[in-house]
């Protein structure tokens, strides 16, 4: 939303904030998915009707943004899809669980996911890479995913584009590093670090190839000019070493963000997680912001010092942590909103993003929203 007496639009603006100029506020923007999404009481009919079924990909971070007065930057997504070319597939369903097994030429993955009733969630039972002897296997299976444009992709993303218009940007996420995927989807921690100890050689063998396919996806994307491209790394010192960031991402990160910029696009690090000592590392990296940093008492760096590891290339995309907290005392969620607008001063190389939590009702939401505003405008400087 464009505040009074600004001449900025909020994509203009962003796009200073990103570009190291001197925006005219600092962009407070919604967002909305399966995670997180508004409890509905007392929520107009109107919203609630818009919010009913919140799915990923949908028009729920427009629609929220736009009735909280937010700006927008909105995950829609590359038309991207992939499939395998020579790799067979196959998955079985029985009750709340769902095996697959991919046969590749090098052997059989499998892997074995559930379904939880109480969040409605399905995760990972068995992760498919178990250890050093599946590695060549998963550099077989992830080598031969084909990618290819959704046949309606293009009118798709330009009706979203559309839809969005000045208020904001558009965000396609993409996976993160390939540490950082091994992590999340492929091995989980305890996997991975007996493969740093027993297979590093073929890890950096493996990495290179799935950055290769990054690289494709990456490639077949930017074409439909988003504004910004996310890899969403969840990275954390819980599950990556400052070690191994420093030896498997760097130059990834670089590689990959010299590619969307010269596409035209933001390079963000989605990054929610533990990140106190990697901030040095991330400094040395091309990235242009550090995407949902998270301050204490759920992350353990501040925004002052986020800012001072970054420096002053790199902006913070901060997530309103408060928004997850309890709302019994209300001064102190102001103060605290405060202080986290004090310790960005003065306002540039900094974003917040203000997401819809299940717990919270939207006369919540909207008194988050009104602190913010309380702090938002930053004297115009030509």
């Amino acid at each position: 939303m464009r505040l009074p007496g600004t001449t900025l639009t909020p994509r203009e603006n962003l796009r200073r904030v990103l570009r190291h100029g001197r925006p005219e506020w600092t962009p407070v923007c919604g967002h909305c998915d399966p995670y997180n999404q508004p409890n509905k009481r007392g929520m107009h009919a109107d919203l609630a009707a818009q919010l009913a079924d919140v799915k990923w990909r949908d028009e729920s971070t427009v629609a929220f943004s736009r009735w909280l007065g937010l700006d927008i930057t909105d995950w829609y997504g590359a038309p991207i899809k992939s499939r395998h070319r020579k790799v067979t597939v196959e998955s079985v369903k029985s009750g709340n669980e769902q095996t697959t097994t991919w046969r590749t030429v090098k052997g059989e993955l499998r892997q074995v996911q559930r379904y939880s009733p109480d969040t409605r969630m399905w995760y990972t039972a068995e992760h498919m890479v178990k250890g050093v002897e599946d590695l060549g296997a998963f550099a077989c299976m992830y080598g031969d995913l084909e990618y290819y444009v959704e046949e309606d992709g293009a009118a798709r993303v330009e009706k979203r584009r559309q839809l969005i218009g000045e208020d904001g940007f558009m965000m396609f996420s993409m996976s993160g590093t390939p540490l950082g995927q091994m992590v999340r989807t492929h091995a989980g921690a305890e996997a991975l670090a007996y493969l740093w100890a027993d297979g590093r050689e073929r890890l950096h063998d493996l990495f290179a190839v799935m950055e290769e396919q990054h690289r494709r996806y990456l490639e077949l994307s930017l074409p439909f000019k988003p504004d910004v491209v996310v890899t969403v790394d969840d990275t954390s010192t819980t599950t990556i070493s400052p070690a191994m960031f420093e030896e498997f991402c760097l130059g990834y990160t670089d590689r990959m963000a010299d590619a969307t910029h010269a596409g035209g696009a933001f390079y963000f690090h989605h990054s929610c997680g533990l990140i106190r000592d990697l901030l040095p590392l991330y400094r040395q990296t091309k990235m242009d912001a550090v995407h949902a940093f998270t301050p204490p008492p759920i992350g353990n760096v501040t925004i002052a010092e986020g800012r001072a590891a970054l420096g002053s290339k790199i902006s913070i995309f901060a997530g309103l942590a408060q928004m997850s907290q309890s709302m019994t005392d209300r001064t102190a969620v102001a103060r605290s909103i405060a202080d986290m607008f004090r310790e960005a001063a003065p306002g540039d190389h900094f974003i917040l993003g203000l997401a819809a939590d299940p717990e919270k009702t939207m006369e919540e939401t909207e008194f988050v929203r009104d602190e913010c505003r309380k702090h938002q405008r930053i004297p115009f400087r030509a």
